[in-house]
């Protein structure tokens, strides 16, 4: 390993302890943000269900996160190459909410997340913000411990991606390929800020109308809409795709379309993302969506 990626990891691993100190559970990440350890799972002949940890190995990504010191310490150790870490979200005691400006679309995010508060009578806290190298934010607020907030990638607004429950948030002073993370200035004696109420209802799902029952999938439908609840980013169209193919080759393909889609949203993908991809899974098992 090169000795800048050596002080990079170094750097991380302090940080990254550091954050543990203040209550936040944290995993390593690689150059690519991406969580540095493999899944131990991924070359298994069929997937079942899902392990989050429970095997006793590293690799499953923010189920890994820890703000044990020891732990921290054994996850570096095990991937050497990480250059920075992962804030995991939803977890006590802050049930860390961040939301993403991005500046990748070629949108003012900033504006838009500004309009929004106008129109829903909120303002942003101080609070904790993350500079990224590219130009964009994360703002860190906090939300009720009874209250789960799903990842989403623009549905608030474009540009505007929301880390919840499930997800992490890139820590400041981890380095990625496209430079490093840091506290913008006059922020980091800050504690997480309390996410408005009305931006709050905002990123919750908004409850579905009452329908019938479909016919009930069974446990086999049960276990391909959780292997879709678990999947993170980079995986998660991959994920539906290969739920929906067996939902419809094994004839509970329309029971599980509406589920597999809820468990979609959930993840981060918007609805049409997500029925896209049914029905591409559809057509490719030579059903009609």
């Amino acid at each position: 390993m090169a000795t800048t990626d050596r002080q990079a990891t170094t750097l991380a691993l302090a940080h990254a302890l550091s954050a543990a100190e203040r209550g936040l559970a944290v995993i390593p990440l690689s150059r690519t943000k991406l969580p540095a350890l493999r899944s131990p799972h991924r070359d298994d002949p069929a997937p079942g269900r899902p392990c989050h940890g429970a095997c006793g190995r590293f690799g499953h990504g923010v189920y890994d996160a820890s703000t044990d010191p020891v732990r921290i310490r054994e996850l570096f150790a095990a991937a050497p190459w990480a250059t920075g870490y992962g804030i995991a979200c939803g977890l006590p005691p802050y049930h860390l909410i961040g939301v993403d400006l991005d500046t990748k679309s070629g949108t003012d995010s900033s504006a838009a997340l500004r309009e929004l508060a106008l129109r829903h009578l909120f303002t942003i806290p101080e609070t904790v913000v993350v500079l990224t190298p590219r130009g964009g934010r994360h703002l860190w607020l906090t939300g009720p411990p009874d209250t789960v907030v799903p990842n989403s990638a623009g549905r608030l607004a474009p540009g505007i991606d929301i880390r919840g429950a499930g997800g992490y948030l890139v820590g400041p002073g981890s380095r990625t390929d496209h430079g490093v993370y840091t506290t913008a200035p006059g922020t980091a004696h800050l504690a997480p800020a309390a996410c408005p109420p009305s931006l709050l209802r905002l990123l919750l799902p908004p409850p579905r109308p009452h329908q019938p029952a479909p016919p009930a999938p069974g446990d086999h439908g049960r276990g391909l809409v959780h292997f879709v609840l678990t999947a993170h980013e980079g995986q998660r169209n991959t994920r539906l795709f290969w739920a929906a193919c067996r939902a419809y080759e094994n004839g509970i393909g329309p029971a599980l379309a509406e589920p597999l889609t809820e468990a979609a949203l959930h993840t981060g993908l918007t609805e049409r993302e997500a029925r896209a991809t049914i029905a591409s899974a559809a057509r490719m098992t030579g059903h009609h969506p």
